[in-house]
């Protein structure tokens, strides 16, 4: 795999996009100096260039004209004023990678011109910590080796897979959506020990512990979810006890109807208008 030497235009320096360029500078696929920082907000770009070292753009068609990589890390709704902006300098020498939930590559193709090589991402909040999860899918025009790129710059922030366009909907509401899900589900359980009596603090740290050793299980370990649920449910214990009444609150349920809420709002963000 040949290493990536380009320059990278980041429109939009909001959180993920702030989080998407420090992850592909520690992973020293782009030293910061080859990051060009622009957003809507002058005072933003000059925050988050001035903590990273990055380059501050004057503007998106300036940042992009000097970069061969192009990351659209802005907000749907503002993503065809972008692309009418910047369509004029995107030409076949470029690809454009845009992480906006719902917006379909025939979309981006659409407002960026007859040249534009897009690939569609997919990461999570997990990035900001070098344990995302993010999911890829290529455009008409975008090769194997626009893939191989954009698959180079966003390992910066965890593991990426390549998938079909029909599945990073579903990507969204799974992953995408996924840390809030947990993280709801964390923090109920931390009520839980301050009601049966457990100090705050020690609540909170027994729970982050189990969340990460219970995932090391899946990833490190390769057990299943439902291996290690099994492991841990004696029959008639308390584990079997609690479970039931997960079970019996309908929390499979729950998680299916949220999953499934998700995947209804991203194909609603894609719908034009």
């Amino acid at each position: 795999m040949d290493t990536f030497t380009g320059s990278v235009a980041v429109i939009g320096s909001g959180k993920m996009g702030e989080i998407l360029a420090a992850g592909m500078v520690r992973a020293g696929v782009c030293p910061p100096g080859r990051v060009l920082m622009t957003d809507a907000d002058p005072a933003r770009v000059a925050e988050v260039s001035a903590r990273h070292g990055f380059c501050a753009a004057e503007g998106n068609r300036q940042a992009v004209e000097a970069s061969e990589v192009v990351i659209l890390a802005v907000k749907p709704k503002d993503l065809a004023a972008v692309m009418a902006e910047i369509a004029p300098c995107v030409t076949d020498s470029r690809l454009v990678v845009s992480i906006a939930a719902g917006v379909t590559t025939k979309s981006l193709e659409a407002g960026l011109g007859a040249s534009a090589a897009v690939v569609r991402a997919m990461p999570n909040v997990a990035s900001q910590v070098g344990e995302g999860m993010t999911a890829i899918c290529a455009g008409n025009r975008a090769l194997e080796r626009h893939l191989v790129v954009a698959r180079q710059l966003l390992e910066g922030v965890g593991p990426v897979i390549v998938v079909e366009e029909q599945y990073i909907d579903a990507v969204t509401a799974v992953s995408g959506s996924g840390p809030a899900y947990i993280a709801l589900f964390a923090e109920a359980m931390v009520e839980a020990g301050v009601t049966v009596g457990l100090p705050r603090e020690i609540a909170s740290q027994l729970v982050a512990q189990t969340l990460k050793g219970t995932a090391a299980l899946v990833t490190e370990a390769g057990m299943q979810p439902s291996e290690v649920r099994a492991a841990v449910t004696s029959p008639g214990g308390t584990t079997a006890m609690a479970v039931r009444e997960l079970e019996r609150a309908g929390v499979r349920a729950a998680v299916l109807d949220a999953v499934q809420a998700a995947l209804d709002r991203a194909r609603m963000l894609a719908e034009p208008g």
